[in-house]
C-alpha cells in the first residue's frame, strides 16, 4: 500500500496498517473512529477559518515563522496569533 500524499493518514487508519505496516490495534481505531464520527457531525463555523487553521497546522512543519506569517497575510488572513506562534514554533 502506497503511504504518500496528503491522504497517506487516511488511507492507513482505513486500512487499519501504521505507516511501517503494522497492525494499528482494534482499541484504537474503535476510539479513533467514534471521536472522527462526532467531529463529523459538529456545526462548522466557516469554510475561511478552517483553511487558515489547516495551513498553520501544516504550515508550520514546512515554513519558518516569518515566511509562514507573512504568506497568511499575502493571501488575505490574519497573520499568526502569539498562542499559535508559541506552539508551533516556540
Amino acid at each position: 500500500m502506497n503511504f504518500s500524499g496528503p491522504d497517506a493518514i487516511d488511507k492507513a487508519i482505513e486500512g487499519g496498517l501504521d505507516l511501517d505496516g503494522s497492525p494499528i490495534p482494534l482499541e484504537m481505531l474503535n476510539f479513533y473512529r467514534e471521536v472522527m464520527d462526532k467531529e463529523a457531525a459538529r456545526k462548522r463555523s466557516g469554510v475561511k477559518k478552517s483553511m487558515r487553521n489547516r495551513i498553520v497546522r501544516s504550515g508550520a512543519k514546512h515554513f519558518d515563522q516569518d515566511t509562514l506569517n507573512q504568506r497568511l497575510l499575502e493571501a488575505g488572513w490574519e497573520g499568526l496569533n502569539p498562542k499559535e506562534v508559541e506552539f508551533f514554533f516556540g
